[in-house]
């Protein structure tokens, strides 16, 4: 026995050491792991406009990028993940028919959902989901106006976030930690915020729920806009016209001071009265003596049937007739307000 514990206590500094050199090489290979897959993020390059639609969706047909983007907006994939995605297929579909008012209505729709997406992103210091959103917006849109407030805020937060992490120098778990809460963290809010989103457009809009109902909620927007605009273009129009007629009123007596001193009535619109068509059918003719005062500035004011004749069944008609005519006759302006009568006939 006392051999074997010597041999024993002999073998065992030597396995100490094989077991500690194992565990070196093991760490030395995680760390050269971790090495690799940081510098591999590193090189990676950022997504652009041309690159963002995965080639995958690229190489569908137009009628395979409506189903699928019908599908994604349905499951509420409406900016993420990476390549199955509704803004991905719409810009596709886009690219292929670029005169679809389906994929443009569309992309308008979720334009402002994938800004603030982008903004959630760079909050978190998720700057490889941030930078893959501002290039889908820049794809949809690259005059966008909040383009390039978002790609400042991407760019001045990342080298922050690259000072501080260089500052605390963090280890090879720990960043890998960190990179799992993140894509977790990019996760809930991709989904929290597509959930929240879809609720308050189906809630606005239950007629929407579809691509092509989105389609036709846009046309009949467009229409309303542009009704709304040419109305108010007439209103306008009549505007100006009715301040035109007003200015001309008021140039008008100093123009013609002849006549506005003159008290003779000379008229500029006298129109006919309407025939009672009971009279007319029953062949009947008539007159009606009217009394009416000619204003200053031409119209008519004091219209009154005086006398009239004819069959009586008809007279009452007659009067209605001749005074509502009267009513509607214009005069030239006058020095002083005139008095006259006019005898209205009613003939066949």
């Amino acid at each position: 026995m006392s051999a074997i514990n010597k041999m024993r206590r002999s073998f065992a500094p030597v396995a100490l050491a094989v077991a500690v050199a194992c565990a070196l090489g093991a760490c030395k290979k995680d760390d050269a792991a971790a090495d690799a897959g940081a510098a591999a993020a590193q090189q990676a390059p950022a997504p652009t406009p041309e690159s963002v639609v995965s080639a995958t969706v690229t190489a569908m047909s137009p009628e395979q990028l409506r189903d699928e983007a019908s599908k994604a907006y349905g499951e509420n994939r409406l900016y993420a993940p990476a390549g199955n995605n509704a803004m991905e297929y719409y810009l596709a579909l886009r690219d292929k028919q670029p005169a679809d008012a389906g994929a443009s209505s569309a992309l308008t729709d979720l334009l402002p959902m994938t800004v603030i997406a982008t903004e959630q992103g760079i909050a978190r210091e998720d700057f490889a989901d941030a930078k893959r959103l501002a290039a889908l917006i820049e794809k949809a849109d690259a005059k966008h106006p909040a383009l390039s407030r978002l790609k400042a805020a991407i760019a001045s937060s990342e080298t922050a976030a690259a000072a501080r992490v260089e500052s605390q120098k963090l280890t090879a778990e720990e960043e890998a930690k960190r990179q799992e809460e993140l894509a977790k963290k990019r996760e809930e809010d991709q989904r929290k915020l597509q959930e929240q989103q879809k609720q308050q457009a189906a809630a606005q809009a239950p007629a929407a729920a579809t691509p092509a109902a989105q389609t036709a909620a846009a046309a009949e927007a467009e229409r309303q806009r542009e009704a709304a605009a040419e109305a108010e273009r007439q209103r306008a129009a009549a505007a100006a016209a009715e301040q035109q007629r007003q200015q001309a009123a008021a140039q008008q007596p100093a123009a013609q001071p002849a006549r506005a001193a003159s008290s003779e009535l000379r008229p500029i619109s006298n129109p006919g009265p309407r025939y009672p068509q009971a009279a007319q059918r029953a062949g009947a003719g008539g007159s009606v003596q009217v009394e009416f005062t000619v204003n200053t500035d031409g119209s008519v004011g004091g219209v009154r049937a005086v006398s009239s004749d004819g069959p009586r069944q008809f007279q009452r008609e007659f009067e209605r007739e001749a005074l509502a005519a009267v009513k509607r006759w214009r005069f030239q302006p006058v020095s002083e307000a005139t008095t006259t009568r006019r005898t209205i006939a009613f003939q066949q």
